[in-house]
């Protein structure tokens, strides 16, 4: 069973920062292509960044140039360093590993006050 768990949601001010943490259970972590999603009331669930096990990445064009996610390997963990954070990026926001089946996290909630 491949567990997600994230950490590091909370309220900040606009122009702020967070970083998002997503442990995962997964013994082919490295191989595997992780993701962050987040979803706002009333709004679908929307891809904010995605990296490959080789370590490319790709971005929501909402969050180029003040998002970045990474990955370590070693820990079998991915990041997302939140930067210049806006009140439209208030989501709740989910961690995804995209395997067949893929696995989501519980969520972390990230609140941008203005």
């Amino acid at each position: 069973q491949v567990q997600l768990v994230e950490s590091g949601g909370g309220l900040v001010q606009a122009g702020g920062s967070l970083r998002l943490s997503c442990a995962a259970s997964l013994n082919i972590f490295r191989l595997t292509a992780m993701g962050w999603y987040r979803q706002a009331p009333g709004k679908q669930r929307d891809m904010v960044a995605t990296i490959t096990g080789g370590g490319r990445t790709d971005y929501a064009d909402s969050v180029k140039g003040r998002f970045t996610i990474s990955r370590d390997n070693a820990k079998n963990t991915v990041y997302l360093q939140m930067n210049n954070l806006k009140p439209e990026d208030t989501a709740v926001y989910y961690c995804h590993a995209l395997l067949k089946p893929d696995y989501w996290g519980q969520g972390t909630q990230v609140t941008v006050s203005s």
